[in-house]
């Protein structure tokens, strides 16, 4: 079974997923960061491939990801740190990232070897659903990969119903019409949002990302959703000098 299918039959709520850039802070880290996250009882990680023009993102991502570029990340190299990372690392890993240089790399030859390696699941935000099932939905199928897509405030409830219909794994709620950024709270706006997707009675669990950042907007979160995202928070966190050592420290204050 898919490990992403696997965990949401398990746990049904306060699913933590971490998202960090692959090669940063350093080239070899992702391997430490993912070990390291684990141990600290993370639920799922969401790995990061750099773009030169991430436009979805906020400043914090941004310019990790021009730092992981700068240290010589690809998705080939990538993809050879994680060759055997299924050795020791037993959590759900999505790959996550823009269309295009997994379209560079080839969409085919990248399920299959997101398959070959323990990937279980990819984020292509700019990747269009129509496109997505008109091209490219087979490959993921036959590599029993998931196809993680994304809904605002803005998209409607047809349209939500229609993706719960189309992906698998979960459905990624972005919570609100902003690039990524850690937020200290969550709006009422936003919980409006939330309830209203939550009354669709959708098949796919939901997991809420884009401003979640500490123990508070975590907890709000995953009092409307299965779970929750938090990316540009920790990759923060990995810019200081003692980043390895602070993972722990982290994911508790999260938790707490």
């Amino acid at each position: 079974m898919n490990r992403i299918d696997q965990l949401f039959q398990q746990k049904k709520n306060n699913i933590m997923s971490i998202y960090f850039t692959a090669g940063h802070p350093t080239l070899t880290s992702t391997p430490d960061i993912l070990s390291e996250l684990q141990t600290s009882g993370t639920d799922m990680v969401e790995i990061g491939m750099p773009f030169s023009d991430p436009l979805a993102d906020g400043p914090v991502i941004q310019d990790s990801s021009t730092k992981a570029l700068k240290n010589g990340m690809s998705i080939k190299l990538l993809f050879e740190q994680l060759k055997d990372i299924r050795q020791k690392i037993h959590m759900p890993l999505l790959l996550m990232g823009y269309f295009n240089p997994v379209m560079q790399y080839g969409v085919e030859k990248f399920c299959k070897k997101c398959t070959e390696i323990g990937i279980d699941g990819v984020i292509l935000p700019d990747l269009p659903m129509n496109v997505y099932q008109q091209s490219f939905q087979q490959y993921f199928e036959e590599n029993d990969l998931r196809f993680i897509i994304l809904i605002s405030p803005q998209t409607s409830d047809d349209r939500i119903r229609m993706i719960d219909s189309v992906g698998k794994g979960f459905i990624y709620m972005v919570s609100s019409s902003s690039t990524t950024g850690a937020k200290s709270s969550i709006a009422e706006k936003q919980i409006a949002y939330f309830e209203r997707v939550r009354q669709l009675n959708l098949k796919n669990p939901l997991v809420i990302g884009f401003g979640i950042s500490n123990h508070e907007t975590f907890n709000h979160a995953c009092n409307h959703a299965n779970g929750a995202i938090i990316g540009s928070a920790f990759v923060k966190m990995l810019d200081k000098p003692d980043w390895k050592m602070g993972i722990k420290g982290f994911i508790d204050s999260i938790r707490k």
